[in-house]
């Protein structure tokens, strides 16, 4: 059992191996989308039957069909309370970095992340990731002065309450077609390839 054969059998689900780390004894591996996941999700019965929270039952399906097919188990962020620690886990990993607007950035997708599960393995396996730093130290940081309402800035903790109620307004209007204004001004969110359509998915599952 090697990394980079769960890689290839994550991505040809339309999963992005996204980090991975060794914790007592196990080996953790983060799994998030990336630009195969739309595409793989919009044709899956989770999508199609028009039944609620169907990125989580999709997720639960694929990472659970990795967790067997590699004999380990599997957690997801919906799970809890007591909730598993995935963003300890992403910034242990050491492909994740925490952005000035408080939120986790990470290289390949910007601040459209997205983590959709962990695979659990019962030993460690050899791990070998890309050494990278936070793309953060080489950017103007647009998204810092991104946010209409300064819900999400360097001088505060994340004001929900403001950002909801702007989600709520015509001008927050983009926001949920369109997905969270200041993800968007990450240069390194273009990578996502996020499309309107699944931005505004996430969107819903967030702001109903």
């Amino acid at each position: 059992m090697t990394l980079d054969a769960i890689q290839a059998a994550a991505a040809d689900a339309g999963l992005l191996t996204m980090g991975a780390l060794h914790e007592d004894g196990k080996t953790i591996v983060l799994f998030g989308t990336g630009p195969d996941f739309w595409p793989a999700f919009c044709t899956s019965p989770e999508y199609l039957d028009g039944k609620k929270h169907p990125v989580d039952r999709w997720s639960k399906r694929i990472v659970g069909d990795l967790a067997q097919s590699f004999d380990g188990t599997c957690q997801f962020p919906s799970d809890g309370p007591p909730y598993p620690p995935f963003i300890r886990w992403a910034l242990d990993s050491g492909q994740f970095f925490q952005s000035p607007v408080g939120m986790m950035v990470n290289p390949e997708v910007g601040l459209m992340i997205s983590l959709r599960g962990a695979l659990i393995l019962p030993t460690e396996i050899p791990i070998t990731q890309q050494d990278t730093q936070s793309p953060c130290l080489t950017c103007d940081a647009p998204c810092t002065t991104a946010c209409p309402v300064d819900a999400l800035s360097p001088d505060s903790e994340y004001n929900i309450a403001a950002c909801h109620a702007f989600l709520d307004t015509k001008d927050g209007s983009e926001c949920m077609s369109r997905g969270c204004i200041v993800r968007r001004a990450c240069p390194h969110s273009n990578k996502a390839k996020r499309t309107d359509a699944q931005s505004a998915l996430h969107m819903r599952s967030f702001h109903p």
